[in-house]
């Protein structure tokens, strides 16, 4: 056991050392290129899902959507959990004391899984209330409630898996989560197509394909931390039995649940607002959020990439490695996002059409995605600056931030636009949100970076 205990201590101060003295650039390129392939992949597995549903009709094309907004409330929980605990763990690894680590983890990965267990059997109580309170209309509903059935029965494990992503990406080892995650991504691509063509199950097999693969990407990640690849454990013996850590996990990861909330009742009101104007404005809207969110995944998985390296290093004292990692995530950020958006503005026709081959979806889906490409521009400063604030245990600067984006500024937009300007002003109110919130948080940013002085 004497050997075993001084690998491990070789290990920890090896992953230390990395952290600590790896240049910053080297570093958050490793840490986010896996996070990066991770959410591609899975944001790629998205776009199949919603072009094999679009063959299928567009009431079913835009149920897809409707469940999004759904399963983007499950992700809030999830995040809250990962990034609560992670952001802890990871300023107490660089603290050196991996007992209370391995506390934050286990207590982050049992509280995610509780809450999507719990979220799931009230969803299921209120399923039709539910169904239309997340934007679906009479004819949308049927298609949406058949797929929603699926991802309930999955929840807890879908809130979990993400968990567990984060904590590991927390630990440094974002390698470990894309492995689990892509996994799980390329059998629900797989499935998709046995299910829905081969076995004609329509939209049900789509549902069953995704939850299938979640339970998947769950197993194999959990087998990461049984399997003594990772610092921290997970077990039941390092759950926190006093109120104090528990609410430390949900205190830091509240801004991630603010966030991933406002995003999901963000796509609740644009599904709302959309279906005064038909099952067609609904898919449109649909298809624009899924495939704007592509090049934005290479934005976010940036950003968590720089999330580990401030907690870490933050927790070390080693500050200046933390104000050189804001800068060098926000310039890659935003140079990536440019490059990427380019492209998708351009041919924006071609790609709305390749989801949903109807000329009034694809008609209302090439201005809104254009106007997202420009206005996802202005997203990585105020990106950096809320994940900045969370790794550092700003909690309450940290929600405000997160409150901005998606909610005290995109809110009242779309109020005023769809009242104004139709549909129009749906289709403007997100990317002019993003410009608004970018001028806010040029002040934030002062803010920050004068908390992360030497």
């Amino acid at each position: 056991m004497g050997s075993e205990d001084q690998l491990k201590t070789e290990l920890q101060q090896k992953q230390y050392d990395r952290m600590t003295t790896e240049p910053v650039g080297k570093l958050l390129f490793t840490l986010s290129v896996p996070t990066i392939i991770s959410m591609m992949v899975t944001n790629i597995y998205n776009l199949v899902d919603t072009a094999f549903v679009g063959t299928l009709g567009t009431s079913e094309s835009g149920a897809t959507g409707i469940v999004f907004s759904y399963m983007a409330i499950l992700q809030a929980v999830a995040f809250m959990c990962g990034q609560g605990a992670g952001s802890i763990m990871s300023r107490k690894l660089g603290a050196k004391d991996l007992e209370e680590a391995s506390k934050y983890s286990s207590t982050g990965f049992f509280l995610s899984f509780g809450l999507g267990l719990l979220m799931a059997v009230f969803s299921f109580l209120f399923l039709e209330p539910l169904l239309y309170l997340l934007g679906s209309t009479k004819t949308i509903a049927p298609y949406a409630g058949t797929y929603i059935f699926f991802i309930l029965l999955a929840a807890p494990f879908f809130t979990s898996s993400l968990t567990m992503n984060n904590l590991l990406r927390y630990e440094g080892k974002a390698k470990l989560g894309t492995i689990g995650l892509m996994i799980g991504a390329l059998i629900n691509i797989g499935a998709d197509m046995v299910l829905i063509f081969g076995c004609k199950l329509g939209i049900a097999g789509a549902g069953i394909a995704t939850a299938g693969s979640q339970v998947v990407s769950f197993c194999i990640l959990l087998s990461m931390f049984l399997r003594g690849k990772t610092q921290t454990r997970i077990s039941v013996k390092y759950v926190a039995r006093d109120v104090q850590t528990v609410w430390n996990v949900v205190a830091t990861g509240f801004p991630s649940l603010l966030r991933q909330m406002l995003n999901s009742v963000a796509a609740m009101l644009l599904n709302k607002a959309s279906g005064m104007y038909g099952d067609e404005a609904v898919a449109a809207m649909s298809i624009v959020s899924r495939v704007s969110f592509f090049p934005m995944a290479v934005a976010i998985g940036i950003g968590q990439g720089f999330q580990p390296i401030s907690s870490f290093n933050f927790g070390a004292g080693k500050i200046s490695r933390v104000r050189k990692a804001f800068w060098s995530a926000f310039v890659g950020a935003e140079c990536v996002l440019f490059l990427l958006s380019v492209p998708i503005f351009i041919f924006a026709g071609p790609v709305v059409g390749q989801l949903r081959d109807d000329p009034r979806v694809i008609e209302l889906g090439i201005r809104a995605l254009r106007l997202m490409c420009i206005g996802q521009l202005f997203v990585p400063l105020t990106m950096m600056v809320e994940m900045g604030f969370q790794s550092i245990g700003e909690k309450l600067l940290a929600s405000f931030g997160s409150c901005l984006r998606s909610g005290l500024v995109f809110i009242p937009t779309l109020l005023v636009l769809k009242n104004l300007r139709g549909m129009s002003g749906v289709q403007e109110a997100q990317p002019l949100s993003f410009v608004f919130t970018f001028v806010v948080c040029l002040l934030l940013c002062r803010v920050y970076l004068k908390r992360v002085k030497e």
